[in-house]
């Protein structure tokens, strides 16, 4: 087993099955700089401290050459990389398409298959094997729910991919929210079976609430795959993957997406592997004519993204690792081995040490790169999922307060009206804090996107508005002109999505901004 998953789910596997991490954790260890040297492994007696001085002083005393770096540079800038977000409604098939990505680009070994199929089939489970890939912890396995958000990833000639697996069960889409904000593409998982795409479908399914989501948290680009298409009640028949595009179509224009030019419809077969690295067979499937799914992944065009901007790197998760372990996407600027930069909203003052890019070490990242950043000065409990690393110089706004552009969707049938001191969870890159509306400040016309009247005591389903809404802890966010994908939000009630929103603007009040 040869692939980058999640750390905290690995070493939860490992620990329950009595498995070894794969060995790109192993590679991780062995591409510090502190035993590249020659000098092998470290001795019991070394401390987290002392490692990460030896660190820090490699760093300093510069082991690469600069041509080796700008070497390294072309190496690695060769593919595009794209974080790819499987979403839908639960049990329809992601995390076995993750696992069968895997499968097919050789990074999960025959023995290991077999040794999952033997798993599955004592739980009476027998088509789950393919899930065990990228579901690692026995939680997952035995409901058969994805939980956590799932990370692996593999490459084709032409690009590097991220994969990012969410739950699909209801009361999982806060972890879904966590990945859905770090990703470029999503793959909209719909299960063709009789019945099951109806009930992701109607109201209250997934299906509508993660594509609604997706387009929310800046997934532009959305490949709409219809799975199980080798299912007895359908039999890769047209019709049904028609009637399937027919209805789903409408929706995702409501969404905001421009069906025409950003979203696109293919059948797979994630448990057969079937369209999916190679074209299905004419014998399977005589009508398909379009593209398999890796070269739909292949074709979407890489995001704008601003390597010279400041820096910000929204943290996602941390772990003590021989000193603190950051992990997170970077969103702006870019990140150097001994930069020293700052963890917004707490201000402390760090050193990158190193940075680990899938399973290899780097020198430097770009955006849109995932990234394990190892830090000098600071302790892991210091840091929250949600802080972020920035610029020292142009550091990202610390806020209390902000206005906000919102979309009102669907409100609770027992809180029907929308109003000053409505409180909500608001869900923003990696930060999740409850919140509260402090002022209705205008209402928007839809269509002119003019401002209707200033002063209004409330809205109801279907408005757009502009709302001053505060938090109760300094949160580190942009506005959305600045920043998309750290100034869009959606704030939800009693779990359901009950407004999507952009920043437009931070009030000049004190103690709100730096």
């Amino acid at each position: 087993m040869d692939w980058d998953v999640d750390h905290k789910k690995l070493v939860a596997a490992a620990a329950e099955e009595e498995i070894s991490p794969p060995p790109a954790e192993e590679k991780k260890h062995a591409t510090t700089p502190s035993n590249a040297d020659g000098q092998g492994h470290h001795t019991t007696s070394s401390t987290a401290e002392e490692e990460c001085e030896e660190l820090t002083h490699e760093v300093e005393s510069g082991n690469k050459s600069a041509e080796d770096s700008e070497e390294d540079k072309d190496e690695d800038d060769t593919r595009q990389h794209l974080n790819v977000v499987f979403i839908g409604h639960v049990d329809a098939g992601k995390s076995t398409i993750g696992g069968q990505i895997l499968y097919l680009n050789n990074m999960v070994d025959e023995r290991t298959i077999q040794k999952y199929e033997r798993e599955a089939k004592e739980k009476n489970r027998e088509s789950w094997y393919m899930a065990y890939i990228m579901d690692t912890n026995e939680e997952e396995r035995a409901k058969g729910k994805t939980v956590e958000v799932g990370r692996a990833h593999f490459e084709t000639e032409k690009s590097r991919f991220t994969i990012l697996d969410a739950p699909g069960h209801k009361n999982y889409v806060p972890n879904m929210i966590s990945g859905a904000s770090q990703a470029d593409v999503g793959v909209l998982v719909i299960a063709a079976r009789r019945g099951e795409f109806e009930t992701g479908f109607e109201r209250g399914g997934q299906t509508r609430e993660h594509a609604q989501l997706a387009k929310t948290l800046g997934v532009s680009k959305l490949l709409v795959v219809v799975n199980k298409m080798d299912d007895p009640s359908v039999q890769w028949s047209k019709e049904r993957f028609d009637e399937i595009e027919r209805k789903t179509i409408p929706f995702l224009k409501s969404c905001g997406y421009n069906v025409k030019r950003d979203v696109q419809f293919l059948p797979i077969s994630g448990l057969l592997g079937l369209n999916m690295k190679e074209h299905v067979p004419t014998t399977v499937c005589d009508w398909w004519d379009g593209p398999c799914l890796f070269e739909a992944l292949d074709a979407v065009e890489l995001p704008e993204r601003n390597p010279k901007g400041p820096f910000r790197m929204p943290l996602i998760d941390k772990f003590k690792d021989m000193g603190t372990v950051v992990m997170g996407k970077i969103e702006s600027g870019s990140v150097h081995r001994g930069d020293t930069v700052t963890i917004m909203p707490n201000k402390a003052i760090v050193k990158v040490v190193t940075v680990y890019q899938d399973a290899d070490e780097v020198d430097y990242a770009m955006p849109g790169e995932n990234l394990r950043i190892r830090l000098s000065g600071v302790e892991e409990e210091d840091i929250s999922p949600g802080f972020v690393l920035s610029s020292v110089r142009d550091p990202i706004p610390t806020v209390l307060e902000f206005d906000a552009q919102l979309q009102i969707l669907e409100l609770l049938d027992h809180k029907a009206i929308f109003t000053a001191g409505y409180k909500a969870v608001l869900h923003i890159h990696a930060i999740v804090e409850e919140c509260e509306i402090v002022g209705l400040l205008h209402e928007i016309n839809p269509k002119t996107k003019k401002p209707i009247r200033k002063k209004i005591l409330f809205v109801k389903s279907g408005a757009v508005v502009v709302v001053r809404i505060q938090v109760n802890e300094l949160i580190c966010v942009e506005k959305f002109e600045d920043a998309p994908q750290l100034g869009r939000f959606t704030l939800r009630d009693e779990g359901k999505t009950v407004a999507i929103g952009k920043i437009v603007n931070f009030p000049k009040l004190a103690g709100t901004q730096h």
